[in-house]
């Protein structure tokens, strides 16, 4: 095929990147190196044969709230179907009930007790500020046509946001139910909560909850990797796997969008030395250990109203996560780790049977096996739980990475999401998404907004891309 544009890389943000460009009528060639689609939307029997697991992301809150998949799905994408578990996410506690996000930010306020006021003015409000501030949030570069009203809300939102969550938590909320929520949702940034705007991640994530839900794709999210493929293939594109590109002179092309991280695009492109030395600084952000099981039965949760929920935050109280995250950011192991764990079977039942899977964090490249440590902290609030597993699938940052080189050392988020590389990411530019190579553009979610299956960076690029002369 005689292509306008060769996009590199099927994983959200590729998958937006060459449909976007295929429907502003461009020839697309979609070059991927694993044998499927996806990246990390991509699902598969990791445990027992029919038993459908996500490999990498599970739950599509950003996909919901995204201006990219917003215009895809409005433009008719197919065969696509979310599905709502019946409680957003949960956060047991020892020895109290656990504390329960609903989609009703009111409902989840009168299960904070004395905190539920605080709740409404924190998380409430952003949700209540909708997908104005979203954009605001998911496009840092614009453009931004919103009103007055909504960039009041987001400076408002601004404030709390740059905060450390712990700092936050402490000024915000006075019981421990209302302190350990905010730590169980800031614990996504995978950063020291004691670092400033890992209040921002943890307030962000939890009024998506209440504004479109935390879902799960029908049947797994490859389901959606496959939707994008095939709209691409009927807009006359054209997709292929089993091809890695190893050089950018392999491709003749006008324009190239990459979905991949500095690293790799070091290693395929003679670059100018100034890009190069700043793409060389770019930092990495701690690694994974995932695991999957297949289990005879639901998760015996000590408190039950737990069974319904889709995401749960493992960790304890506010001072126990952070410690956890202090622990690897210090570059050690937890031997209490925070524990994401996502029980897809609460939404969808059409995966095979009960499969469940959580990961906790790592030093970047951590070889430790941390089994052991993972199911001590489900079997701390679900006693029982070994009893029901059938078969487990344990991964480590060295195979994460070589199922998928964009999680370099096993860092899922595409490099370190701190302060500094929010702001620059991976380099400081009016156009991030832009490199100094004609016709060549970056599009992983090592450029702004940064993780998650929001399909931003590849919205952007695509962007950029049709404007270039």
């Amino acid at each position: 095929m005689s292509a306008d544009a060769v996009v590199v890389g099927s994983g959200p943000n590729g998958l937006v990147a060459a449909v976007t460009l295929a429907r502003a009528g461009r020839r697309v060639l979609l070059l991927e190196a694993a044998e499927t689609f996806g990246g990390g939307l991509r699902s598969g029997e990791l445990t027992l044969p029919g038993r459908i697991h996500d490999l990498g992301a599970t739950v599509m809150a950003m996909t919901l709230a995204s201006p990219a998949f917003r215009e895809l799905r409005e433009q008719g994408l197919k065969g696509v179907e979310f599905a709502h578990p019946p409680v957003a996410a949960a956060h047991p506690l020892d020895g109290r009930p656990a504390v329960l996000v609903h989609r009703d930010a009111r409902r989840t306020a009168e299960g904070l007790g004395r905190d539920g006021r605080a709740w409404l003015a924190t998380a409430g409000a952003a949700a209540q500020a909708g997908f104005p501030l979203m954009e605001l949030l998911l496009k840092p570069l614009g453009p931004w046509p919103m009103a007055p009203l909504t960039f009041a809300r987001a400076a408002r939102f601004g404030l709390a946001a740059a905060l450390p969550a712990t700092t936050f938590a402490r000024r915000a909320f006075r019981t421990v139910e209302g302190r350990a929520l905010i730590a169980g949702m800031a614990a996504h940034s995978m950063l020291d909560l004691r670092s400033p705007i890992t209040a921002g991640y943890g307030l962000t994530l939890a009024a998506l909850a209440h504004l479109v839900g935390w879902p799960v794709v029908r049947g797994g999210s490859q389901v959606l990797a496959d939707a994008l493929v095939a709209e691409l293939r009927s807009l006359g594109g054209e997709a292929v796997t089993g091809h890695r590109v190893r050089r950018l002179a392999e491709l003749a092309a006008p324009v190239v969008v990459l979905d991949v991280t500095p690293r790799q695009l070091l290693a395929m492109a003679d670059l100018p030395a100034g890009y190069r030395h700043r793409l060389e600084r770019y930092r990495y952000g701690p690694g994974v250990f995932k695991m999957d099981w297949a289990l005879d039965g639901p998760v015996p949760w000590q408190d039950p109203a737990v069974a319904g929920a889709g995401t749960v935050h493992l960790g304890g109280t506010l001072e126990e996560i952070a410690l956890s995250e202090a622990e690897t950011a210090a570059g050690r192991h937890s031997p209490r780790p925070y524990v994401l764990l996502v029980q897809p079977y609460a939404a969808d039942p059409s995966r095979g049977g009960h499969t469940l899977w959580a990961y906790c964090h790592v030093p970047n490249g951590s070889p430790v096996d941390m089994t052991d440590a993972i199911e001590a902290q489900i079997e701390r609030y679900a006693p029982g739980f070994r009893d029901r597993v059938l078969a487990r699938h344990a991964v480590g940052p060295a195979g994460l990475e070589a199922a998928n080189p964009n999680l370099v050392g096993g860092d899922i988020g595409g490099g370190l999401a701190s302060l500094g590389q929010f702001l620059r990411r991976p380099v400081w530019s009016p156009a991030p998404w832009r490199t100094p190579l004609p016709g060549v553009f970056l599009c992983s979610s090592s450029t702004p907004p940064g993780p998650g299956a929001h399909g931003m960076g590849g919205w952007q690029a695509a962007r950029l891309a049709l404007r270039a002369p």
